[in-house]
């Protein structure tokens, strides 16, 4: 369908503070868009904004070009699906569905063909004649999805509609999720806290903090290249080190602890003095203790988890800082008993200096070292 481009210019909205601060934003026609971050950053105030339930404060809101700020949410084409799905209890399936379709002047048979047609799009039509609680939750947002699409908007917003569901479920349903949007062609607003559905699903993603945008990028973009220390830490699992930047231009020296490591040039240009070293766990290499070469710090095993389909491992650097490695296979180069000593190689392609961030001190970058060991951070 073509139209569903949305454009925030400056938009702004205070209530007894500043949730949503002046966000310049532009989400292309028929992107799947994903505004990511923790409870009270203004992600769902800005949704809401887009919707028409909350009014700007200041700032504009343009939809393929025209401002609806001011325009009521029923003279707006777009549409939501909210978590709880907010379904009507006594009505059936079908009439859920065709509850919008109503107010249209559509007529009977146009309507029929309507609801069908979006029930077929979400495989539901065999469960027209059920009510909402003759359903399972899976369907349940199925059928939210089908209620909101019927109406054909140029937008869909979508406030964490799997967030009620297991994580099971949230898994299976975040791949049919992106699949529909594909066959539909409509632009996708997605809000939620949980990374791996916007990493997962999203085009770009915007990672936002305290009402700002901290980052807006694709996933592979922000996981790659974080733009901050509260970026890296958020959007997935990072071991950030305090360091010191010891050389830079052409190439980037970094000391930590005794071990002096060499960073390649990505796009940042750091300037000497304290800094923070950004790796994921997964572009950690262990080796066995003693291994020579470059970018390599001496290290003990504190711990290992087996994850299933890789083993999450838990180091000291002789340094000080602690970091997690990510391994995959059945069999790990070097032995994962607590004690071993091991040498850690921190490849300079996977190594991104950011800004020091006074909010994440060595003890801060350490806090997943309390948590439980068996669950991801």
């Amino acid at each position: 369908m073509a139209g569903g481009q949305v454009d925030l210019i400056g938009l702004t909205k205070r209530f007894t503070e500043v949730a949503v601060d002046e966000i310049d934003l532009a989400i292309a026609s028929g992107e799947f868009f994903s505004l990511l971050g923790p409870s009270g950053c203004g992600k769902t105030t800005t949704l809401r904004m887009i919707a028409g339930f909350e009014q700007p404060t200041s700032g504009q809101i343009l939809l393929d070009g025209s401002d609806v700020s001011r325009v009521p949410p029923d003279k707006r084409n777009v549409n939501t699906v909210f978590q709880n799905y907010a379904l009507f209890p006594f009505l059936s399936v079908y009439d859920n569905v065709a509850f919008g379709l109503r107010y249209r002047k559509v007529s009977k048979q146009e309507m029929a063909r309507k609801v069908n047609e979006a029930l077929d799009l979400v495989e539901m039509r065999p469960y027209a004649k059920r009510r909402p609680a003759e359903i399972s939750g899976g369907q349940q947002q199925r059928v939210a999805l089908a209620r909101a699409l019927v109406l054909n908007p140029a937008v869909l917003l979508l406030d964490e509609p799997l967030g009620a569901l297991d994580a099971k479920l949230r898994r299976a349903l975040k791949v049919e999720l992106k699949a529909l949007q594909e066959r539909v062609g409509i632009t996708f607003l997605y809000v939620t806290h949980d990374q791996e559905e916007a990493l997962t699903m999203s085009d770009r993603l915007a990672v936002m903090s305290a009402g700002k945008l901290a980052q807006v990028g694709s996933p592979r973009e922000v996981y790659e290249a974080p733009a901050s220390t509260y970026v890296a830490d958020f959007l997935g699992v990072s071991n950030l080190m305090n360091v010191e930047v010891v050389e830079v231009g052409s190439r980037c020296m970094v000391k930590l602890g005794e071990s002096v490591l060499s960073v390649e040039p990505n796009g940042t240009t750091p300037s000497r003095g304290s800094a923070m070293l950004c790796i994921r766990p997964e572009k950690v290499d262990l080796e066995p203790h003693g291994t020579p070469g470059d970018n390599r710090a001496p290290a003990m095993i504190e711990r290992s988890v087996f994850l299933g389909s890789s083993t999450q491992v838990y180091v000291r650097l002789a340094a000080g800082p602690s970091l997690q490695a990510q391994l995959t296979g059945e069999k790990a180069a070097v032995d994962l008993a607590q004690g071993t000593p091991v040498s850690v190689h921190l490849p300079p392609h996977a190594l991104r200096v950011l800004p020091e961030d006074p909010a994440f001190t060595a003890k801060a970058a350490d806090d997943w070292d309390a948590a439980d060991p068996g669950e991801p951070a």
